[in-house]
């Protein structure tokens, strides 16, 4: 049996985050092996967070800077270690590396953060992005922990172009890896065009992209309640704060709704899904989940990026405002067009979500990764270096010289 450590940047909260879900959908995928799984982090534990020990998961918390975890570690001997995000990468990378060298490394990016945080800079000095953008610190960060480590987990088709054009990373260590949706538990039938009504968003509040498409939103509709007066449009997504909360008027239709006890029901009870995403990276959870409710959406390119391939949109892609008004009202008043992109939905479930074929891959990866490690990290002699310096040992040693002579 194998012992797998997943060192998680947040405790899962599925019902939160896109992120909490998709990690969720990994350590069951670890369980369905039958291998042993233990989810550690240094993070606070929070009210919506999972309970593991329902899964059969086990769980620790760890500290931060601290060498406790070289003895937890070494004790709990992992023969996989998976870490959310390259923060825990950082943080941790090295002291697995010194106790459980033997140990596969996996980097579950969840998205590109330098890419996220480069399209957010763009877009508050109102400029258009360029892969300039890119080159920056937190991309040095990231590209480095991906390269420190045997395979990195890539979630959306995009991305894994980006790694490979910008930065020139070995396609031998990544492994694009989207949502996965067990196809055998979709609804068979949801509810019919007459039978819902108005318009919905979802998404975590603390999310950056999220709490700017609520802002964005505030443009968009008036232009929709203009021609459809007594729609609504219902916002929902954990952790609303103040400045949220305060944006909800009975009077106009936009009502705030906070958390949502059932994210699937709001999805299915609504019409037509809103996502006017400005900025982000990897893809959205919040569109998958209206495929999966067979909700037509309308979004941007942003917010579809890396989702549908060459297969058509379940709803409509666009840009401006008034381009996003039109499309939303388009799909809300038209029945044929409505169940025009239910099917859209439907081909791109089962093409390119399919829990059963992604996880059989990404076994596969791991198994065949694994068996011939030495030679897989031989390699990847960059990440061979950057390990080597990963503490800048020659910087600090000479500072440290330095300080002592004076």
């Amino acid at each position: 049996m194998k012992k797998v450590l997943v060192i998680g940047y947040v405790w899962p909260e599925p019902n939160s985050s896109a992120a909490g879900t998709h990690m969720m959908s990994l350590l069951n995928v670890f369980k369905a092996q039958n291998w042993q799984v233990e989810f550690a982090s240094p993070a606070q534990k929070t009210e919506h967070m999972v309970n593991l020990d329902d899964y059969g998961i086990s769980s620790a918390t760890i500290a931060l800077n601290c060498a406790s975890f070289d003895e937890y570690v070494s004790s709990y001997a992992p023969d996989i270690v998976m870490f959310d995000r390259f923060m825990m990468e950082e943080q941790f990378g090295w002291r697995v590396d010194k106790h459980c060298p033997s140990a596969l490394k996996i980097l579950d990016t969840e998205d590109l953060q330098c890419l996220r945080n480069a399209r957010h800079e763009a877009h508050k000095g109102n400029r258009a992005f360029n892969h300039s953008d890119l080159h920056s610190d937190i991309a040095k960060r990231e590209i480095a922990a991906i390269l420190r480590c045997d395979i990195s987990l890539i979630i959306s088709s995009f991305e894994m172009q980006l790694l490979a054009d910008v930065f020139k990373v070995d396609n031998r260590l990544l492994h694009h890896l989207p949502f996965m949706v067990d196809l055998s538990a979709l609804p068979t039938q949801t509810k019919s065009f007459d039978e819902r009504q108005h318009f919905m968003t979802i998404g975590n509040f603390r999310h950056a992209p999220n709490w700017d498409a609520v802002l964005y939103l505030q443009q968009i509709w008036p232009l929709i309640r203009k021609q459809l007066p007594l729609a609504e449009l219902h916002i929902y997504g954990s952790y609303p704060p103040p400045k949220a909360t305060a944006l909800n008027n009975p009077k106009t239709g936009f009502l705030i709704k906070g958390w949502a006890a059932d994210a699937y029901q709001v999805m299915e009870d609504a019409r037509v899904c809103l996502s006017p995403l400005r900025f982000g990276a990897g893809i959205k959870g919040k569109l998958l989940e209206a495929m999966i409710m067979q909700t037509p959406s309308v979004t941007t390119p942003i917010g579809s990026e890396g989702m549908h391939g060459d297969l058509a949109w379940p709803g409509v892609v666009v840009s401006e405002p008034q381009q996003f008004a039109d499309a939303a009202l388009a799909l809300y008043q038209d029945e044929d067009a409505f169940y025009q992109a239910q099917k859209a939905a439907a081909e791109l479930l089962t093409t390119c979500y399919d829990k059963d074929v992604l996880s059989v891959d990404l076994i596969n990866k791991i198994t065949a990764t694994s068996a011939n490690l030495t030679q897989h990290r031989e390699a990847n002699f960059t990440g061979q270096m950057l390990k080597h310096h990963t503490m800048r040992s020659t910087q600090y040693m000479a500072q440290w010289i330095e300080a002592k002579n004076k």
